[in-house]
């Protein structure tokens, strides 16, 4: 499993904080919206927008879910960086009709925004596996 799957409980404010931009910063340059980025990442309208601010001194408490959320989109955009050597792949992929069996017509982004956790890690095994990894 990657290194940043592996979510360790106990996280500090400080981690959440930089986790949760990384992140937010990640689904802006995916073209997602306020409410996609919020159903990816499970987060509120509110914090969401907390983060995108940039206020240092801004704290945040994230749980086991909403890091491993995070986690899953550091790592889609890592893994899209490793196959796409152009920025309007990397960041445009998501937001292209796939019409693969498991995306059925729909985007990695629209499936990544239904919320729940397995739409989220399917998404990311299947873009993963383009690149050959074998889980």
């Amino acid at each position: 499993m990657p290194l940043a799957l592996q979510v360790q409980q106990g996280f500090t404010k400080n981690q959440c904080v930089t986790g949760l931009r990384a992140a937010v910063g990640i689904l802006e340059k995916w073209a997602a919206s306020s409410e996609q980025a919020c159903h990816v990442l499970r987060i509120s309208r509110s914090t969401y927008t907390r983060a995108r601010q940039r206020d240092p001194d801004w704290a945040v408490a994230l749980d086991a879910d909403q890091m491993q959320r995070i986690s899953f989109v550091l790592n889609i955009h890592a893994t899209l960086r490793l196959i796409f050597d152009n920025p309007q792949n990397v960041y445009g992929f998501v937001s292209m009709a796939n019409d693969n069996e498991f995306f059925n017509g729909r985007t990695p982004l629209e499936i990544m925004a239904q919320g729940d956790m397995i739409s989220l890690y399917e998404t990311f095994r299947r873009i993963d596996a383009l690149r050959g990894a074998q889980w």
